[in-house]
């Protein structure tokens, strides 16, 4: 599978492997294969060169219900932009040393690399995650954490991008981990775009929680839908949680509650994200007065908009527009 990208070096595209070891789970890599690796008709751009590689011939998937065979070799892994470690059945369990050395190699020349769900346990037997920030799935937290405690875990999160190694949760979450690639490489509306053919959730942020702790009741209807529909149509008025209480039908602390409990972050913090979402369209579109930016996505000032937008994409305005807005317009003012 091999279809091109404009995000690789110079003119060649951006190469993704995916490293296909013993146990692999086939939804993972189906997971990888739909983001990356699929035509995408609709989006009018070159998309990535993909690749399922592996260090056997033919490797048992999960469960051993199939064999996988007639995929590149693990040598795929030395040439790749972004190298991609799926789970692994038992993660305490030694990791192919020849998926290791690809893993090391990798990370020496300054590869991206990714683990999706227990795929971190090899990232970290590798060495790439001493001192960094990281998830897994967390039925496995404690003893990612006994087995390497170098590692910087955070074990309640959907995904962790610490730069060049990102990791994400439980099977679920490579699905946000990988949208969230894709908004970095092609910007917010390409990634968008992907969601709504998947018919998933266009933006989960990383730190949303992997599960919730306290079941809703099934006798009554909490969910944040409807008010979170409501808001997003009003991101350029006044949105205080006191006025998403209010429209909720329930008290400012009820609102925090349910924000903290199905979203992981705040209601204030929920607001921001979205805010810098819609900026990052608006320069996507063409859109280059950055005070008519900051105004229309409702964060206020251009002051405001730079620190909010840098925090999140890493990125000044000006340097947003130049790598995702239209190549024709000239530069953001």
């Amino acid at each position: 599978m091999s279809h091109g990208s404009s995000q690789g070096t110079g003119s060649r595209p951006h190469r993704v492997a995916v490293i296909v070891d013993e146990g692999s789970n086939p939804f993972e890599l189906g997971v990888a294969t739909e983001l990356f690796g699929l035509r995408r008709p609709e989006i009018d751009r070159p998309w990535y060169d993909f690749t399922l590689c592996s260090a056997a011939p033919a490797v048992r998937m999960h469960a051993g219900f199939f064999t996988l065979s007639g995929v590149a070799g693990i040598e795929a892994a030395h040439e790749a932009d972004t190298v991609i470690v799926p789970n692994r059945p038992d993660p305490l369990e030694a990791p192919d040393p020849a998926v290791l050395e690809a893993v090391r190699r990798s990370a020496g020349r300054g590869a991206r690399l990714v683990s999706f769900c227990t795929g971190a346990f090899t990232l970290a037997a590798a060495g790439v995650l001493d001192d960094r920030r990281a998830t897994t799935h967390w039925r496995w937290a404690e003893e990612f954490t006994a087995h390497h405690p170098r590692v910087r875990l955070e074990p309640d999160v959907l995904f962790v991008d610490d730069g060049d190694v990102l990791t994400s949760a439980g099977s679920a979450a490579a699905l946000d981990l990988g949208l969230h690639l894709i908004r970095h490489d092609h910007g917010a509306e390409v990634a968008n775009a992907v969601s709504r053919r998947l018919v998933f959730a266009a933006h989960r942020d990383g730190g949303q929680r992997q599960f919730v702790r306290k079941p809703i009741p099934v006798v009554k209807d909490e969910s944040l839908a409807p008010v979170l529909s409501w808001a997003r149509q009003r991101l350029d008025r006044t949105l205080t949680v006191a006025r998403l209480a209010e429209r909720a039908g329930v008290s400012p602390a009820t609102l925090h509650r349910r924000f903290r409990d199905q979203l992981g972050v705040t209601p204030l913090a929920w607001i921001t994200a979205e805010r810098v979402a819609l900026a990052c369209r608006l320069i996507e579109r063409g859109e280059i007065r950055i005070d008519a930016v900051a105004r229309l996505s409702g964060l206020g000032t251009a002051s405001n908009l730079r620190i909010r937008l840098r925090r999140q994409t890493g990125l000044s305005p000006t340097d947003y527009r130049r790598r995702f807005g239209p190549p024709s317009r000239n530069r953001i003012r």
